[in-house]
């Protein structure tokens, strides 16, 4: 059937409070989306308590007037991202676990972020460079921790794409296309926020798939998500400023916060990702907290909900910022991709940071930000002024893949590879490494994770099957000296057919049993 609704009140039992689903035929969100987000607006704004019943799929479909499909997908995603809880034989109720003193935010119009939000005024650089005459139309508007050997994607379970499969011969069709009838656009200075185009596809994109709330000129294009990184270290510290990260974390971002001169706060993870109360104990007068909500790098476990909320509200009590690094939510083989962090934030506190070095190719270097409004004009700014703007042409030839459907096609099939070599991965290691190393299975991405038997050194494992021709990266890595992980080991799968999975796996049981 196809929905056309547009706009239901549904009327509920005495004493159980209800929302207003609206929906939007010209809207670009899908049906599914808009349910989706007018459920879950119901229960930020306390509309629909803890612990409430929600109607039956069948009786929402009626009452809605909508497929029983679009009603089914929206209760499995807010079901898989802890809004709601499903119980056998009794229904869908709103998940109990939700922290009631959070459940007031209300998001302001439409969704869209308050400009409360500021630039950085007690960071000098800031001020300064937005005064200075940086020229026209300047001010319109994580990836993984890689070691550079040169013969890293011949070794199997590293952390590689599968750039065999890129569509290359549609990449240089539509390259050849602008350099065979280029404008002046292509050979002149751009726009230092990046290729309009571009942004504008980048926001329709986010706000179907991650439920990013944003405008296109909040996208800023950066080379890649280590430069975005930079820019907002550069932009939002000072020296001697305390920045919040979760412990184990990304290697490039801890890098860019010390390059600032920033003072590191570890606070440790647990299975609903970073623990909220410690980082507001731990970092007191912090300025900044990096967090990988949607799959925690690189223990891989997403924030719950209640987890969310409750580092929202002590970013907007705090007036810190947030940078959430969504680097490859586009992955997830069980379910649609977990929301976004920045989709919830209400008072314009939350940074979103994306790359296609990962979902595309990682010599493109080409990623994104999403500023709150009161950010914009600074960060463009200091974009301006560190190396103007990316490459033009790799943004023109982007925004047509976006434009004509590449983009969307591209990730359905490396969701659908992936999901494969993950599973070939697990079958290697049963088959190989059972007794040896603690293959774990994850719902998505490009890498999982493999423990190792207690008291083995894994610094020294990973060394020993690098000359073996076995890339395994040390889970020590990523933590702090104090924190104690299990020793481990980060495996990459996405890069690999079946055969090099198989070898990488024999050759990391062979040289375990050497080491034990």
């Amino acid at each position: 059937m196809t929905d056309t609704v547009a706009s239901t009140t549904l009327d509920r039992s005495p004493g159980t409070t209800f929302w207003l689903a609206t929906f939007k035929p010209g809207s670009r969100l899908p049906l599914h989306r808009q349910l989706y987000q007018s459920i879950r607006d119901g229960i930020l704004q306390g509309t629909l308590s803890v612990g409430s019943r929600l109607p039956s799929s069948r009786a929402l479909q009626r009452d809605l007037g909508v497929s029983r499909n679009t009603v089914l997908s929206a209760l499995e995603q807010l079901v898989a991202e802890g809004y709601l809880v499903g119980r056998r034989g009794s229904g869908v109720f709103v998940a109990a676990t939700l922290p009631d003193e959070l459940l007031n935010a209300r998001p302001g119009p439409s969704g869209r972020h308050k400009r409360s939000a500021s630039a950085p005024s007690d960071t000098a650089v800031a001020d300064e460079l937005v005064r200075l005459p940086a020229g026209p139309s300047l001010l319109e508007p994580f990836n993984f921790w890689i070691a550079s050997r040169s013969d890293r994607s011949n070794r199997p379970l590293g952390v590689e794409a599968a750039l065999d499969h890129f569509p290359i011969g549609m990449w240089a069709r539509l390259m050849k296309r602008h350099l065979t009838r280029p404008d002046r656009a292509l050979m002149a200075y751009g726009q230092a926020g990046g290729f309009r185009p571009l942004r504008e596809a980048i926001a329709a994109h986010l706000a179907t798939s991650r439920a990013v709330n944003c405008e296109p000129r909040q996208v800023l294009i950066t080379a890649g998500a280590q430069q975005a990184l930079t820019l907002v270290a550069r932009m939002l510290l000072e020296s001697g400023d305390r920045v919040i990260v979760e412990d184990p974390v990304y290697m490039g971002a801890l890098m860019a916060f010390r390059w600032a001169g920033a003072q590191v706060i570890y606070v440790p993870v647990d299975r609903e990702g970073l623990d909220v109360k410690a980082a507001a104990r731990l970092g007191v007068g912090a300025r900044l907290a990096f967090v990988t909500p949607s799959r925690q790098f690189p223990l891989g476990m997403a924030m719950s909900v209640s987890r969310r909320l409750a580092l929202l509200e002590w970013a907007k009590l705090a007036g810190a910022w947030i940078l959430e690094d969504d680097y490859d939510s586009e992955y997830r083989f069980a379910g649609r991709p977990i929301a976004s962090l920045q989709g919830m934030d209400t008072a314009g506190r939350v940074i979103y940071m994306g790359t296609f070095s990962k979902v595309l190719f990682p010599s493109l270097r080409l990623g994104y930000l999403v500023l709150p409004p009161g950010l914009v004009d600074v960060f463009g700014a200091a974009r301006a002024w560190s190396d103007w703007h990316s490459p033009t042409l790799e943004q023109m030839v982007l925004a047509d893949f976006f434009s004509e459907g590449h983009f969307g096609r591209h990730l359905r099939r490396m969701r659908a590879l992936y999901a494969h070599r993950h599973a070939a991965l697990l079958i290697a290691a049963r088959k190989h490494l059972t007794g040896l190393l603690d293959v774990q299975p994850t719902t998505g991405g490009m890498f999982t994770i493999g423990w190792l038997q207690e008291g083995m050194n894994a610094e020294a494992v990973a060394r020993t099957a690098s000359e073996q021709g076995v890339t395994a990266d040390p889970m020590q890595a990523y933590a702090s000296i104090s924190r104690h992980l299990p020793p481990g080991l980060l495996l990459g799968f996405a890069g690999f057919d079946d055969a090099a999975i198989e070898r990488g796996a024999q050759r990391l049981a062979s040289v375990l049993r050497k080491l034990l």
